[in-house]
């Protein structure tokens, strides 16, 4: 394929195995150069979109949120210090890390009610009930 060579979302979607509307939508929030059209006014894209989709793609499976992704885009395309790039990743670790404490966090008081409730007899007296029916039985 020739970098200078345009080719139609339908063709740029299939090769960046996204649909149609996900490229507009992109084009519409900005993380896409807006494309030439021709006369009867379709798209026409450069190949180098299929790159760009890849990177938004592979952004957003790592958590990054499209604000960030545009930062990130804005700093491939025009330079910037590479400290800015650590410190969004940064900002995204923290997150994920604050996210996993809260999950360890449900998993252990989730994995203590289950072990305390027998599974046995009428729901009157089930620990798991009585703790989340207290008003002062879980801090969330």
């Amino acid at each position: 394929m020739v970098n200078s060579e345009k080719l139609t979302i339908g063709r740029i979607a299939r090769l960046a195995s996204v649909g149609v509307d996900t490229i507009r939508f992109y084009e519409r929030r900005g993380l896409l150069p807006e494309p030439v059209r021709t006369a009867a006014g379709y798209r026409l894209y450069n190949t180098n979109t299929v790159n760009r989709l890849h990177f938004i793609r592979r952004a957003k499976a790592l958590g990054f949120s499209l604000e960030e992704i545009t930062t990130l885009l804005d700093l491939q395309d025009n330079g910037g210090p590479k400290a800015k790039v650590k410190d969004i990743t940064q900002r995204k670790l923290d997150g994920i890390n604050s996210k996993i404490d809260d999950l360890e966090r449900m998993r252990d008081v989730l994995s203590d009610l289950n072990k305390q409730c027998s599974g046995k007899g009428d729901v009157c007296g089930c620990p798991i009930i009585d703790v989340l029916s207290d008003p002062h039985g879980i801090s969330t």
